[in-house]
């Protein structure tokens, strides 16, 4: 008891104190603001009246005793402080009636209870700068505040302790004594709360003795009910769930006058107490009301004050609690679950911090640095005030709607309206409130994990865990509600987008293109999966005919955009969106509704329609749904290359399924391209010139491909006749882009030309020298000689490269051309010394069959021929690419003879090899000489009148 005695004691002594130096202040205070004025009033020139008047009420104020910095409390006495306050008062009125509006704020001094006029002087003192604290004052005004509470508590827990250990007094005196402690700690710290805080400064609020006493008070309280119930068993369990909300409850409400820490530790209370009081049959009805009162409790008291933290907190409370509760209890009622996350839901939309969105921004004060002025539009929208509260509110409500759901628990029934309730209003909240970027994303994010969990989830987790095979069976939804949730689900979701375009737009748009892309994503994302998981994919109607309507939707909102007056670049960027969504619902429906074939055919249909609708709508996306069209048929011929099946394809060269299947939708995109020749953007016409190109190629390529190979399109034996026709092809389609190119510069014409050429060479040098090289590969040639597999193989494609060179001069770079040059000319040499082989093998060349002395000098006869006349195109031409091939050529004979015709020729053969060597070196010599005889002496005619002036 001498411990009660001593801090009451204490306690008196400091209200005493604080309440002589609070008279003390608020005079210092108003002496300040009486001279701030005056000297405001001596600044303006033309207020000579004013100033008089100022400098009067200055003198009665210079009267008054000595400032509260020079005297102190003890060396007033109370009398002379009251005297002071009125004439002080006094001085006030006369000021403020004298200087009118200047000192307006002055007037309303009256009493020892009004301090106006206190609030003035700070405003000149903020400007200073913030001084560093002192270890003095960390250690004096915070650590021992906070250690002292600490201690409070303690000392009642240890004194209830003692009384236990020592057996002084019953248990009920214990408990009463111990309450009464609690309460007077919580007194005391409303009593000095009301006399201390004016006249604390404001950098100590987070270490106030009111906020800390009453936290004790608290706690000690919250110990007294535990105790009465769980250890000494005086109140039952209802009584004593009750009497901690209570104390809870309360502690939250002071918060109010006292901080937000202490509204965090009544929320840390409240939440324990249904864990603290346990119940054997457990009523989740009444564990999510209270956690829902709580939240509620919490939350306007959040509101008022502006707190962001405490709200936080509370979101993660109740999302653990509802974790709990699922996870532990099987199986679990997911009504009171969802109640209690819709109440959060409401709540975090209606009451804090949705409901300050009306309210204008506070300006910030000159000079000083606002986020808002540096972030852009982007980080505004990511980054919204108070994102701590929305971004906890929705994680919570998205995990626990995802795990209603989730076969890994079990409900008393499947709770897919639970999940999509919990959803929608996630989603609502989201579109109501320009700042809940975080609610509209997670509820796109939860809708299709949800959906996904509806028709996959399953067998996932049987996959995992095969034990899991005969329970998870009994949980998972019929298909036709998997759908249906789906669909409601997509429809809400492009409700909710046009809902935030039609007022969003102008004055959000970052916000509004956000959820034009959630319209358009989330609905293709859910019907999609719903079809794949549940659908038919011979015929659908309900998923075809939903995407259809849906698509259709979109359109027309984004034709509804492009009506209205607006920012274009928000409008664009949104309607573009719209449109993407609908070209991909469309695709949808025709994935529904078709097969095969026809299926194709429609994309491909689907996608020219859009660049036909360039004729009446001059919207800067469509012609990209062409190019998105064309993409989405590649990835059906990769994925089924037959179009139609292999076993439905046939053996008929070019008239079968492919002609249609790849030739339509390469007509559709040559003709796509041309009708956009002169559409603004140029990108996406290269994209489809490129597109364009490419099909044709395509189509040209696999009809070979099932020609040469007897319908069938994956043989694993590759021919040189077929790598032939693809590289007559590669020669074929480069010369065309050049034309093209020359007609319409295109880069897509120029460089994929160009392209085509390279990757052509480099299949000569891998397939043609290498690797389908008849010499190596042992493939026959053919029965007649000359039309045979060496004249498509190599006579042919090195003519076409010659004639690609000769086409590209002056219109291609040199070296571009000089490898092709280069290319025909190793074409022409394979080609002329695999006939000579033919000549004396037959049909079979193959490397093992060796060489006959005839065969090794014939070599070098058509050798040195041809270098000749590779040296005669090269001067007719002035090639000097060809030249070089040509000189090449001949010193690959001059060794062939010393190297090989020395060692391996015999008699008159080996005579008449260096004979003829010889003669037709001598023969270019000579042929060389008149050649540069002619260019040396061109330039030197016209010198000769210049020297001779």
């Amino acid at each position: 008891m001498f411990e009660l005695i001593a801090l009451a004691a204490f306690i008196l002594a400091l209200s005493a104190y604080l309440g002589n130096r609070r008279t003390t202040e608020r005079l210092g205070a108003e002496l300040a603001a009486l001279k701030a004025e005056v000297v405001a009033l001596k600044a303006a020139p033309g207020d000579r009246a004013p100033a008089e008047g100022a400098t009067e009420a200055l003198t009665a104020a210079d009267e008054l005793p000595a400032a509260p910095e020079t005297l102190g409390p003890e060396t007033l006495e109370p009398e002379t402080l009251d005297d002071a306050a009125a004439a002080m008062s006094a001085s006030a009125r006369e000021g403020a009636r004298i200087f009118g509006d200047a000192g307006g704020a002055a007037a309303e001094i009256e009493g020892e209870e009004t301090i106006a006029a206190s609030t003035e002087a700070p405003q000149l003192v903020a400007t200073a700068p913030r001084q560093t604290e002192s270890l003095e004052s960390r250690l004096g005004a915070r650590w021992a505040v906070w250690v002292g509470g600490i201690a409070l508590a303690l000392g009642g827990v240890f004194m209830v302790k003692y009384s236990i250990d020592a057996g002084l007094l019953s248990p009920a005196v214990r408990l009463t004594l111990a309450a009464l402690f609690g309460l007077l700690l919580m007194a005391a710290g409303e009593v000095i709360r009301r006399r201390a805080v004016p006249v604390i400064a404001n950098e100590f609020q987070n270490a106030m003795i009111p906020g800390i006493l009453t936290a004790a008070g608290a706690v000690t309280l919250f110990g007294v009910a535990y105790a009465a119930y769980g250890i000494y068993d005086y109140i039952g369990t209802g009584t004593a769930f009750v009497l901690l909300a209570a104390i809870s409850l309360a502690t939250v409400g002071l918060s109010l006058l006292h901080g937000q820490a202490l509204a965090g530790l009544g929320l840390l209370a409240s939440l324990a107490t249904p864990l603290l009081v346990s119940s054997n049959e457990p009523r989740p009805w009444v564990l999510f009301s209270f956690l829902s009162i709580v939240w509620l409790a919490t939350l306007l008291a959040s509101r008022l004050r502006n707190w962001t933290v405490v709200p936080t907190l509370a979101n993660a409370g109740v999302g653990l609690w509802g974790l709990a509760y699922i996870t532990a209890v099987a199986p679990f009622e997911p009504r009171p679950v969802a109640f209690a996350l819709l109440v959060m839901i409401v709540g975090v939309g209606l009451i804090w911090p949705g409901a300050t969105e009306a309210a204008p921004a506070p300006e910030a004060p000159e000079g000083a640095e606002r986020r808002g002025a540096v972030a852009g539009p982007w980080e505004r929208l990511f980054i919204p005030p108070h994102a701590a509260i929305s971004i906890s509110a929705a994680v919570a409500a998205t995990v626990l709607a995802l795990l209603l759901i989730s076969p890994a628990v079990a409900a008393v029934k499947y709770p897919v309206t639970e999940f999509a309730v919990v959803i929608a209003a996630l989603a609502a909240l989201g579109a109501w409130r320009p700042t809940a970027v975080y609610p509209a994303a997670l509820s796109a994010v939860g809708a299709v994990a949800g959906v996904w969990s509806l028709t996959a989830l399953s067998g996932v987790l049987a996959y995992l865990d095969p034990s899991l095979a005969d329970a998870l069976p009994a949980v998972v939804l019929p298909g036709r509600t998997a759908m249906f949730t789906a669909m409601l689900l997509a429809a809400l979701f492009i409700g909710l987008g046009g809902f935030v375009l039609s007022r969003r737009l102008l004055a959000h748009p970052q916000y509004s293109t956000l959820w034009a892309g959630i319209a358009a994503v989330v609905p293709i994302a859910l019907v999609a999966m719903s079809f794949l998981m549940t659908g038919s994919y011979s015929f659908d109607l309900p998923h075809g005919l939903f995407s259809f309507v849906a698509g259709a939707t979109l359109l027309a909102l984004a034709d509804w955009l492009y009506r209205r007056d607006g920012a274009a670049e928000a409008r664009d960027t949104a309607a573009g969106l719209l449109v993407a969504g609908s070209f991909a619902l469309f695709v949808l429906a025709l994935h529904a509704w078709t097969d095969g074939l026809v299926t194709t055919l429609a994309i491909a249909v689907l996608g020219t329609a859009y660049t036909l609708a360039t004729r009446v709508r001059t919207w800067p996306i469509l012609p990209w749904m062409t190019g998105a069209a064309a993409i989405v048929v590649l990835g059906r011929i990769a994925w089924e290359p037959t179009i139609v099946g292999a076993g439905n394809l046939g053996t008929t060269p070019v008239f079968n399924a492919l002609l249609p299947g790849y030739g339509i939708p390469a007509v559709l995109l040559a003709g796509s391209a041309y009708f956009l020749r002169s559409w603004p953007g140029i990108r996406v016409r290269n994209l489809l010139q490129a597109l364009a190109s490419l099909f044709v190629l395509l189509t040209l390529a696999i009809l070979v491909r099932h020609a040469m190979n007897g319908g069938v399109l994956d043989s694993a034996v590759p021919t040189l006749g077929e790598q032939s026709i693809y590289t007559l092809l590669a020669i074929g389609a480069s010369a065309i882009f050049m034309s093209l190119d020359m007609k319409s510069p295109s880069p897509v014409f120029r460089y994929g030309g160009m392209g085509l050429g390279v990757l052509s060479m480099l299949s000569v040098l891998s397939a043609h020298l290498l690797g389908l090289n008849p010499y190596f590969s042992g493939e026959l040639l053919g029965r007649i000689p000359f039309f045979d597999l060496l004249l498509i193989g190599y006579l042919l494609p090195g003519l076409g490269y010659a004639g690609l060179a000769w086409y590209a001069r002056d219109k291609r770079p040199l070296p571009y051309v000089m490898a092709l040059a280069v290319s025909g000319a190793v074409l022409a040499f394979a080609w002329a010394s695999l006939t000579v082989r033919r000549v004396w093998q037959g049909e079979n060349i193959a490397e093992w069959k060796g060489f006959l002395q005839g065969e090794t000098y014939t070599y070098s006869v058509v050798w040195l021929l041809l270098g000749v006349l590779l040296l005669v195109l090269g001067s007719r031409f002035n090639a000097k690419s060809i030249r070089i091939a040509s000189a090449v050529l001949v010193f690959v004979a001059v060794l062939k003879v010393f190297l090989i015709d020395m060692s391996n020729l015999e008699g008159f053969l080996r005579a008449l090899s260096f004979i003829g060597l010889g003669g037709v070196l001598i023969g270019i010599g000579l042929f060389y000489q008149k050649i540069l005889s002619g260019v040396v002496a061109a330039p030197t005619a016209p010198a000769k009148p210049a020297e001779q002036q």
